[in-house]
């Protein structure tokens, strides 16, 4: 199982050092995959949690990838994809997982946030109608292709998604759910894949809360949590130290040592089991 991380590509302490900082501990600490997020009008309703600025996610991730070594997998998690025609996420991502030498995830979601859709006139109510026909139109875009297609990570977890992620996508990627939850639906669903993001925040004593997140606790929650994601057949677990406040994106070190912590346990962890 790959580990990723989910780096803020938005927020009041990001600029190109910052984001230039969070690739180099990403790659550092041995995590297989970065990815970041998407917004192309910061709207109140986004403001409130994704702030300006915010970096168009294809050109951080092309950015990103010139400064790192070039091992790194990359990826969105997840691009709203009714914001954008879909010839043009199929060519960008295309694109960019050709120069990248095929290391190109697009994790895709419908999104929520309606004042963004207002702006850019985008029907909100449609917008699962137009996530499934875009996903078609990439899929059509992209046969024939000389070589493999970028791997499709489909986000949500209502019905329609995972109607979605078996119809069009290769894994199904539920955003910080508990791991219950998740068991539940892997249960119930016949599903291509299965690559989650689940939160990062490790607390000094044990979280009791029975709905608690996947990877929200103290460390041998969170080792637990990633043991069990393992264990269900996940091929890529991303982490989100991100929480909502954002002044976080000022305090990168606590995330980044919330990092260090993980990898270091997580590398003793698999090399037990070796």
């Amino acid at each position: 199982m790959q580990l990723g991380v989910n780096v803020p590509n938005f927020g009041p302490g990001t600029d190109p050092g910052v984001l230039r900082a969070w690739a180099v501990v990403v790659e550092d600490l041995g995590f297989d995959l970065l990815m970041v997020s998407d917004h192309v009008a910061v709207t109140a309703d986004v403001a409130e949690r994704y702030p300006e600025p915010f970096y168009d996610p294809f050109a951080t991730l092309s950015w990103l990838t010139g400064v790192t070594d070039g091992r790194l997998r990359i990826g969105t998690t997840v691009l709203v994809l009714p914001y954008r025609h879909p010839l043009l996420v199929a060519r960008m991502a295309d694109s960019l997982h050709r120069l990248s030498g095929g290391q190109f995830v697009l994790g895709v979601g419908v999104g929520w946030a309606r004042q963004e859709f207002d702006a850019l006139g985008v029907p909100f109510a449609a917008r699962g109608r137009l996530t499934d026909e875009y996903l078609g139109s990439i899929r059509e875009a992209w046969q024939g292709r000389d070589t493999a297609a970028p791997p499709v990570w489909i986000g949500g977890h209502s019905e329609a998604a995972l109607r979605r992620a078996v119809k069009f996508g290769d894994a199904w990627h539920p955003l910080r759910l508990p791991i219950a939850r998740m068991r539940s639906v892997l249960a119930e669903h016949e599903l291509p894949g299965f690559a989650p993001r689940v939160a990062l925040r490790l607390t000094d004593a044990p979280v009791g809360d029975p709905e608690r997140p996947a990877g929200v606790g103290d460390l041998a929650q969170v080792m637990g949590d990633l043991a069990e994601l393992r264990e269900l057949g996940a091929e890529a677990v991303v982490l989100d130290p991100y929480h909502g406040d954002p002044e976080e994106t000022r305090r990168y070190d606590v995330a980044w040592q919330a990092l260090v912590t993980v990898s270091e346990h997580w590398k003793a962890q698999r090399k037990a089991q070796s």
